[in-house]
């Protein structure tokens, strides 16, 4: 993360299918877009905690905006020259929708990956 004037994708590095995304990205994407695994983030950086992290997708603008969920994916995708197929998922019929499809997925991965580090008792999760 040394590059302030390019967008950081941040994700899950020990995510198969998150992993398999990023290589594909990575193989699209033009020099403006930097992805950063969650996991490999030095400790005490100003961004939010991993488990914030880690729940959905974070896409920093080169202004130092946070986009999450659809909007960071659809985001790091414009950084490719295949990024107009994904607006679609912005267009006011059907953000809805896909916001609701990828929350679910979102959690429905989180709690796949990381619940067995989560106390119930405490209700809180230790860093991953």
């Amino acid at each position: 993360m040394k590059n302030h004037h390019r967008a950081q994708l941040f994700y899950d590095g020990r995510c198969p299918l998150c992993v398999k995304e990023m290589v594909r990205l990575g193989a699209l994407k033009n020099d403006d877009l930097e992805l950063v695994d969650i996991h490999a983030l030095p400790a005490g950086d100003t961004l939010p905690d991993a488990h914030t992290l880690l729940r959905t997708l974070h896409l920093k603008t080169p202004a130092g905006n946070m986009l999450t969920g659809v909007e960071a994916n659809v985001a790091a995708w414009q950084y490719t020259r295949h990024g107009h197929w994904l607006r679609w998922m912005r267009w006011p019929l059907f953000r809805p929708l896909a916001d609701r499809f990828y929350d679910f997925w979102a959690r429905w991965r989180y709690n796949r990956l990381y619940r067995q580090s989560c106390s119930t008792d405490k209700g809180s999760c230790d860093a991953p």
